[in-house]
């Protein structure tokens, strides 16, 4: 008999029910087509009051920002700025002038990466972890080799967490920038943060933290970080896409090179000449999304008025129910020990597509393949995985209906 004929629960006899489930609905949108949706840490979907914000924001008439005299324009602005301000005052940080507007944390980082390639002289380090997704891997790789720099990559131990050990002798006098992640999307896993920051810091190195996946689980105090930059995506924290959001101490904005030119960012420009602002608009290069800030700034209301203690409670003992199915599943193996909302696993014997696949067919929309993460996969020795991703809106009744496909799945697979 498999595990999904018993107790949804999987060995707790709580059924755990989202409070929140009715808010999202793209949820029983999903429910009417016979899906389940399990892939939040890809994208997480959007709460009603953000999807009536954008809404709002094009009935009433869409304007510019920052250009013009006009009421709409005025508008726009002011409601635009309004964000930036909230955004501040939600990450802790000491000014909205440390906010800067993208179009995601991986342009984000894109930004600093050029944006601080002359502060680098040929044999200086940047450091980063094994387990990095490409968004933090690949620009930094990328100014390595542009800059004759050196990639110091820090190992993980056995448990799939960073070996602060081995951190310890390899972030060195060379050592002029730390980017690592806040949480990994591949393994679950929280990464030391202050001690990794500890020792950058005692080499005057920059620090970079990639929130995109730690932002959505625990709300980021910048004064308690204490990084230089920190990045972070609106679609996986329930806003919508094409926003992300650069955090960055005064001094290290300071250091930043511009890099994408036209626009409000023009302080003076003549034929032969320029000057441009600093941040935060002298980084955002053209029209920005102005309707999706408005849009984040939507649901960060919206989760600002959630219990924040209980959406923590709900995703825990949820993710400890996905946990313990899988750990009783012979033939299942997890990567590393995930700590919070997601886990990626593999199957003895069987191809990662083959049992997505087999997954899609029953309705389950989870994530295969190789997570933007090759070099950690690989390091693992697969080729792929498989990876269910929980959001706040999740019920014990979707993780019924995804271990019924993966059980049926399986017999054939097997």
């Amino acid at each position: 008999m498999g595990i999904a004929s018993l107790n949804p629960s999987y060995g707790s006899n709580m059924q755990l029910n989202s409070p929140w489930r009715s808010d999202f609905p793209a949820l029983a949108a999903f429910a009417s087509e016979g899906q389940t949706y399990l892939d939040s840490a890809a994208t997480a979907q959007k709460p009603q009051a953000m999807i009536a914000a954008l809404t709002d924001y094009y009935q009433h008439g869409a304007a510019n920002v920052h250009r013009a005299q006009h009421l709409p324009g005025e508008r726009a602005t002011r409601a635009f700025e309004a964000v930036r301000e909230q955004i501040a005052h939600w990450l802790n940080a000491a000014s909205s002038e440390q906010i800067i507007f993208t179009r995601g944390s991986t342009e984000a980082l894109n930004l600093l990466a050029y944006g601080l390639e002359t502060q680098f002289q040929p044999g200086d380090e940047i450091v980063i972890s094994a387990l990095e997704h490409h968004a933090n891997l690949l620009p930094w790789q990328q100014l390595a080799q542009r800059r004759q720099l050196k990639l110091v990559v820090l190992p993980l131990d056995q448990h799939g967490d960073l070996d602060l050990g081995a951190a310890a002798q390899l972030i060195g006098p060379r050592c002029r920038l730390l980017a690592v992640s806040q949480l990994s999307n591949v393994l679950g896993r929280w990464l030391p943060l202050a001690p990794l920051l500890a020792l950058a810091k005692a080499q005057g190195a920059l620090t970079v933290v990639d929130g995109a996946q730690g932002a959505v689980h625990g709300r980021p105090d910048m004064q308690a970080l204490s990084c230089d930059f920190y990045v972070f995506s609106a679609h996986k924290l329930y806003g919508p896409d094409g926003v992300g959001v650069l955090y960055g101490r005064p001094e290290a904005l300071a250091r930043l090179n511009h890099w994408q030119f036209g626009g409000e960012m023009v302080q003076h420009c003549d034929y032969q000449h320029a000057r441009f602002r600093p941040a935060p608009l002298g980084f955002e290069a053209g029209t920005p999304p102005i309707a999706g800030v408005l849009g984040l700034g939507a649901s960060l209301d919206y989760l600002n008025r959630l219990d924040a203690h209980a959406v923590a409670a709900h995703e825990a003992a949820l993710h400890q129910q996905l946990l313990t199915g899988l750990n009783a599943r012979a033939g299942i193996q997890l990567l590393g020990t995930p700590q919070v909302a997601l886990a990626c696993f593999s199957v003895t014997g069987v191809h990662h597509s083959d049992l997505a696949q087999l997954l899609c067919e029953q309705g389950i929309a989870v994530r295969a393949g190789q997570h933007c993460a090759m070099p950690l996969l690989a390091s693992l020795g697969l080729g792929g995985a498989i990876r269910v991703s929980l959001g706040l809106y999740n019920n014990s009744s979707d993780l019924t209906c995804f271990f019924n496909a993966l059980d049926q799945a399986l017999e054939l697979l097997q």
